[in-house]
Formats: structure tokens, C-alpha cells, sequence
């Protein structure tokens, strides 16, 4: 026989009962992780805007200084060129507008990016040349997700048409097409040669943003950001470009002093 029941005797969860309660668990968790990852991600893109809005204003103060921007790079090497090109980067020279002062006085400029000599200082990293969603490659270098425009090739077959070039310094008063028109950097991850100190993070822009077809080897304006990529104006404005903007409108984003007249919004 069977005891009596009394009250407040304590009764587990039948079967069905727990995998009801497990059952509205994923339901629960399934709402709310989009919320949680679009939260995750708006704060990645909110760290990422900040970034190269100090990028902008870096740039401004430097041009304030020596009344043109930073060279694009500094003793171009080309692919094979000889090791004594120095082949150093806008971003190098822009560091004691980013707070980096230290760092930038530990660099001999007499020397090469690659020189062993410049290789604790290439090494170390510096935050503001990083998005958040830029995942570690474990270089010998101190790696930057964000690249200097030397132009494009979508509006016309002339490359150099762009704010940052090889050996030659741009000042605000060749940006022909307005400050405001004018894309100076924007973020290049995964290319071969995202390193702050080196000038091959200076590049020629050939392909719509994140464009999957793209060799990995070229450095192109492409991010971990879904549907677009972060890009910083020469009047320092940072937007979110969309990847499916118009191919030719990005081109003309890019030129300095194409003279085009902008027929749509970007």
C-alpha cells in the first residue's frame, strides 16, 4: 500500500513537463540572440566609426602643422624592389596625432619598415588603427584595419588619383572635389599588407566593396561589418558605405580632383 499524500509533499517534473520548460527556453534564447549579437555588432561599428574619426582628426591637425597630409609612403618597394626601400607608411608618420608620440620617436626613419632595427616599434600595437572585428593574424608586425587610398580604377584607368600616394605628399587644396566628397581611408581587412608601418597599406581600390571574388591578396576597402565597410571622409565625416553601392559613384568617392558631378546619394 501507498502512504498518504500530505501537502506541500514535494513532486518532480514529469517528462513532458521538462522538455516543455526546455522547449520555451529555446524559443526565449532564440529571441534574444539576434538582439544580443545586433547589440554586440552596433557597439563593434560604434568603435569602429570612433576609430577612424580620430584617424580624421589626426589628419586635420597634421595637416595643420605641415600644410599637407602625411605621405602615402615613404621609399615605395615595389613587389621584389630592393630591401632598402623604406617603404613606410602615412600611419607611421601620423602617430603623434594619435597619442603615440613614444612610439613614433622610437622609430628610425632612416631605416626601412622591415629593418630589424624598427622591429620592437613595428611590433607594438596601437588600438586606434584597429576595428574591433578584426580578427589576429600573429604577424611580426603591428597590423592596421584600415588603408590609405592611392585611387581607384573604376571611373578611369589612371590609378594615382586618390589622397595617399607613393613619395609624394597631398595637400587639402588638390582635394578638387571637395573635403566633404573625398574618401581618404577605409578598412582593409584580411589584406596582405594591413600593417600601420607599412606603406603597402596604401592601395589602389579596383572592386565594389567586399566583393567575395577578390583575390586575398590585394588590398581592397572590404570588412568584417555585415553589408558594408566603415570609410573616413578627408573632412574627417565617417560612414557606413553600403557594399552594393553603385560601382562608379565609389570610384568617384575616391578621386581627388575628377571634377564629377554626384548624382546620387552614398
Amino acid at each position: 500500500m501507498t502512504g498518504p499524500k500530505f501537502a506541500g509533499e514535494a513532486r518532480g517534473f514529469t517528462l513532458v513537463e521538462l522538455l516543455v520548460v526546455i522547449a520555451i527556453i529555446g524559443v526565449l534564447v532564440g529571441l534574444l540572440l539576434p538582439a544580443v549579437q545586433f547589440a554586440r555588432e552596433s557597439a563593434r561599428q560604434t568603435s569602429c566609426r570612433n576609430n577612424q574619426h580620430q584617424i580624421g582628426l589626426a589628419l586635420h591637425a597634421y595637416h595643420n602643422m605641415h600644410r599637407s597630409l602625411p605621405i602615402g609612403c615613404l621609399g615605395w618597394r615595389p613587389w621584389r624592389g630592393p630591401m632598402t626601400k623604406k617603404n613606410l607608411a602615412w600611419s607611421a608618420f601620423l602617430l603623434p596625432f594619435v597619442e603615440q608620440q613614444s612610439l613614433y620617436q622610437s622609430i628610425d626613419f632612416d631605416l626601412a619598415f622591415d629593418h630589424p632595427d624598427n622591429a620592437v616599434a613595428a611590433a607594438t600595437p596601437v588600438q586606434t588603427y584597429l576595428c574591433p572585428t578584426a580578427i589576429p593574424r600573429g604577424g611580426p608586425r603591428g597590423e592596421t584595419s584600415y588603408g590609405g587610398l592611392y585611387g581607384e580604377l573604376m571611373v578611369d584607368r589612371r590609378s594615382d588619383d586618390g589622397m595617399f600616394l607613393y613619395d609624394r605628399v597631398i595637400a587639402f587644396r588638390d582635394c578638387l572635389d571637395g573635403l566633404s566628397n573625398t574618401i581618404a581611408t577605409g578598412e582593409d581587412m584580411l589584406g596582405p599588407d594591413s600593417e600601420w608601418i607599412n606603406g603597402g597599406n596604401v592601395f589602389v581600390q579596383s572592386h565594389p566593396i567586399n566583393d567575395p571574388t577578390v583575390w586575398i591578396g590585394d588590398n581592397e576597402i572590404r570588412s568584417l561589418h555585415p553589408a558594408g565597410a566603415m570609410v573616413l571622409f578627408v573632412d574627417g565625416s565617417v560612414h557606413l558605405l553600403n557594399q552594393s553601392i553603385d560601382e562608379v559613384l565609389l570610384g568617384q568617392l575616391i578621386t581627388r580632383a575628377g571634377r564629377e558631378v554626384l548624382t546620387s546619394e552614398f
